[in-house]
């Protein structure tokens, strides 16, 4: 099946202020944040033509922004109208929205003082990240040779452009590997995230994930967090050593656009999506639908 180019779609995209259309949504090739990665970026779901947790999504925005050391000319609230905006305009009930924002093209060099910030918003229809045969029985994963940097050597807190280089060269090799994705540790050899997903384990009936102390604490991990304690789950946070996993009986991912996803394999090691998983996945998939339940019974 031929790919439709992000680049040649039918649509529109908010972009500086205003909408526009799909193929029109352009920047300069001297554009700052394609040289030196000066942009941030959001994932967003919707569901029911809602977006789930917006406004925590747009100040996520801000803030990756301000630790690059830039301002976004926008507030939440301006943030949450334009992407209700294009969500609206594209006829969007279930996909997934893309925040991006970007240094300009005034000043050419890893100084960009003076560089004009930009923001665009588009949003298209996406079906689940892995295919639902993938998900039920669990995706196969590989370790990377590439680790999650020091926060005193890249800026870990922010979505920042850049620190995706090494996920896309480590989910590429797992790939033509024949997995469907790769496990990052850390600068300590600890197990870190997959390449766009936070990871959780069952270990003695109790769910562990890393400390987000190198890596983004996701807003889909703290959720599925609050969901496990809401069912009684405890959860640990705490550093996690590859050779733990041999102690884990069930692995899952989560994210914005994973959702709750579980492992079947790391390295050759097998495991079984079971009770634990299997709530949570049904958990989340009504939390996330709860405002689009909510809307359409105050409507009645």
């Amino acid at each position: 099946m031929a790919l439709v180019p992000f680049d040649d779609r039918e649509g529109t995209i908010w972009q500086d202020g205003k909408l526009g259309p799909w193929r029109d949504a352009k920047v300069h090739v001297l554009t700052h944040g394609l040289h030196y990665a000066s942009s941030v970026f959001e994932g967003e779901r919707v569901y029911g033509g809602q977006v789930f947790k917006l406004s925590e999504h747009s100040q996520r925005l801000i803030d990756s922004a301000k630790i690059l050391g830039f301002d976004l000319p926008y507030t939440v609230a301006e943030i949450d109208a334009a992407t209700m905006m294009v969500v609206r305009d594209n006829n969007i009930v279930d996909g997934y929205v893309r925040p991006v924002a970007w240094r300009g093209s005034e000043m050419m060099g890893v100084s960009a003082q003076h560089n004009t910030i930009h923001l665009a918003i588009a949003t298209w229809e996406w079906p689940s990240y892995f295919s639902p045969e993938a998900r039920l029985k669990g995706i196969r994963l590989q370790t990377s040779s590439w680790a999650r940097p020091a926060p005193t050597t890249a800026p870990v807190r922010s979505k920042a452009a850049g620190l995706y280089m090494i996920c896309t060269m480590s989910k590429h090799l797992a790939e033509q590997q024949g997995y469907h994705d790769a496990l990052m540790l850390d600068y300590r050899g600890q197990i870190a995230e997959a390449t766009g997903a936070n990871i959780f384990m069952v270990i003695d009936g109790k769910i562990h994930t890393p400390t987000p102390d190198c890596f983004l604490d996701g807003i889909t991990r703290r959720t599925v967090i609050d969901l496990a304690r809401r069912n009684g789950m405890d959860v640990v946070e705490r550093a996690i050593r590859p050779e733990d996993l041999a102690t884990a009986t069930e692995i899952f991912l989560t994210g914005t656009a994973a959702e709750v996803t579980p492992v079947g394999e790391i390295d050759g090691r097998i495991f079984t999506p079971a009770r634990i998983t299997q709530t949570l996945m049904a958990a989340y998939d009504e939390e996330v639908r709860r405002p689009v339940a909510a809307e359409a019974q105050a409507a009645e």
